[in-house]
C-alpha cells in the first residue's frame, strides 16, 4: 500500500460522513444526507481494472487498491451504519460479515480464482488471457443493465419525492466530477494520473445499492444508480478521446 491509497481512503471515509452531516445542518432531507454518505463511501467498481488498464494506468496499484478499498468499505461501512440508517440495532460483527461477505464475491472471488489459474493451470491462464479483450464487453453489457435499472427506479418513484430525487440527481453528478477531479490530483502527485482517477471515481455502484437498499433508505440508492451513469459517460469519452489520440 503506497500514501496514495491512504489518501484516497481517508477522502471516503471523512468526506462521507462529513457530508452527510453538512447536509443535515444545512436542513437537507435524510434521505439526502444518506444517499451521498452511501454515494461517496461506495467502493471502488472491480471493473477498474479493466478501464483504467485500457488508458494505460498501472494495474498493480489498480489491483492493490480495488482488494484493500473494498475492504476498508466493510469495516467502515457498518461503523456508520450502526448509527445511521434503519438497522442500527445490529451489531457489528454481524453486519461487517454481511458486507464483507457481499464485497468478496465480487472481488477476493474472482482474485483467488485468477491466482489459482496462474499458480496450478498456468495453459488454461494463458489461453484465457488472449480474450482479455471480452471484459470490455461484459463491462458495456453491465452498464446496459444498470441504466436500465436506474431507468425502471425512476419511473416507479412517487412524486411526492420530485425534489429528493432532484437533489440527489445533482449530488451525484457533482460528486462525480469532484471524486475523479480529486482522484487525478492524487495521481498526479504520487506519478499516476489514470489510476488516481479511476480508483477515486470509479465506483461499484451495485453494492452502493445493496447497501442503501439493505441499511439505508431505498431511495438513497438512486445516488449510486445516476452516479454509474455519469461515470460510465465520463469513461466512454475517455476511452473514445485515448484511441483517438
Amino acid at each position: 500500500m503506497c500514501f496514495m491509497d491512504i489518501c484516497l481512503m481517508l477522502f471516503q471515509i471523512t468526506v462521507s460522513i462529513g457530508m452527510y452531516f453538512i447536509l443535515k445542518l444545512l436542513g437537507f432531507d435524510e434521505i439526502v444526507a444518506q444517499s451521498v454518505l452511501v454515494g461517496v463511501l461506495c467502493p471502488v467498481a472491480a471493473s477498474v481494472v479493466v478501464i483504467a488498464g485500457m488508458l494505460g494506468a498501472n494495474k498493480e496499484t489498480l489491483t492493490t487498491y480495488a482488494i484493500m478499498g473494498n475492504l476498508m468499505v466493510a469495516v467502515v461501512a457498518p461503523i456508520y451504519f450502526s448509527f445511521i440508517g434503519v438497522h442500527q440495532d445490529m451489531p457489528f460483527w454481524t453486519s461487517f460479515l454481511i458486507v464483507l461477505k457481499k464485497i468478496g464475491s465480487v472481488i477476493a472471488l474472482p482474485f483467488f480464482v485468477a491466482w489459482i489459474l496462474e499458480q496450478y493451470f498456468k495453459k488454461g491462464s494463458d489461453r484465457i488471457a488472449k480474450f482479455s479483450g471480452l471484459s470490455f464487453y461484459l463491462w458495456a453489457m453491465a452498464l446496459c443493465i444498470t441504466i436500465g435499472q436506474t431507468i425502471d427506479f425512476l419511473m416507479l418513484s412517487k412524486k411526492d419525492d420530485l425534489d429528493i430525487i432532484l437533489w440527489i440527481a445533482v449530488f451525484s453528478l457533482i460528486f462525480c466530477v469532484i471524486q475523479f477531479s480529486v482522484g487525478r490530483r492524487l495521481g498526479r502527485h504520487y506519478g499516476d494520473v489514470v489510476a488516481g482517477g479511476q480508483l477515486l471515481g470509479q465506483k461499484n455502484t451495485a453494492i452502493g445499492i445493496w447497501m442503501a437498499t439493505t441499511y439505508l433508505n431505498p431511495l438513497a440508492s438512486l445516488f449510486p444508480a445516476l452516479y454509474s451513469v455519469w461515470q460510465n459517460v465520463f469513461n466512454s469519452w475517455q476511452l473514445w478521446r485515448y484511441k483517438k489520440s
